[in-house]
This record gives structure tokens, C-alpha cells and sequence, in this order.
């Protein structure tokens, strides 16, 4: 009887070893790319203005991925407040009331948004 017992709780503490580990997708660390997208359809609220493949308010991400990405330019200096705008200068000033969200990320959620952007280069 008392070897079933120590059988047993030794069985329930190995089940608790395992689940400290991650499980599910969701307990795994995101990708810079899908922390981007999270930020970009999320907090940054940057849908509202600007689509994959098609110009809304602000240019389409693959109009932006292309031309940073032929200029060499750096987007998080320009999401910063810092640089430039080099895709659609019209639209800048409608882009400045969005620095005060950008300027509030940090340089990993930055770079992040900048991933999910370049994600879609043609």
C-alpha cells in the first residue's frame, strides 16, 4: 500500500514538472513579425490608415516596405518623430498625430512594427 502511495504522488509531481513548460502556442514567445502585427492591428491602431496591399488614408504596407526597403531607409527613426517621411509626404502631417503612440513604444515593439512591415515586400 505505501508503495502505491509514493507511486502515485511521485506521478502527480512529475505531471506538475511538465506544465511548467509551454503548452500551446500562445505560451510561446512571438516572433517579431507577429509581435508587429499584434502592435499594427492592436495599440498602434495603424490598420485604421493603411492596408497590406492597398492605399487608404496612408499608403499600403507593400508600398512602404518597398520603398524604405530600395531607399535603405530606417522606419523606426521615422516612427520615432525622427526622420523623414519618404513614402507619401502628403500624408505627413495626418502621420504626425500618430507619433505620439509610436514615440511611446519601445525600440523592440519599434523594430517589431518594422519586421511586420517589411513582411510584406513584394
Amino acid at each position: 500500500m505505501i508503495a502505491v502511495c509514493c507511486f502515485l504522488s511521485c506521478k502527480k509531481e512529475e505531471t506538475k514538472k511538465e506544465s511548467l513548460y509551454p503548452t500551446t502556442t500562445e505560451e510561446v514567445a512571438q516572433t517579431p513579425v507577429d509581435l508587429g502585427k499584434e502592435i499594427f492591428e492592436g495599440k498602434g491602431n495603424c490598420i485604421a490608415c493603411h492596408q497590406i496591399d492597398k492605399k487608404v488614408v496612408g499608403p499600403s504596407l507593400q508600398d512602404i516596405a518597398g520603398i524604405y526597403k530600395s531607399k535603405n531607409a530606417d522606419m523606426v527613426t521615422f516612427l520615432k518623430g525622427e526622420g523623414e517621411p519618404i513614402v507619401d509626404p502628403s500624408q505627413y502631417e495626418v502621420m504626425k498625430a500618430n507619433f505620439a503612440l509610436t514615440k511611446a513604444m519601445s525600440e523592440e515593439e519599434l523594430k517589431a512594427l518594422e519586421s511586420y512591415v517589411y513582411s510584406h515586400v513584394k
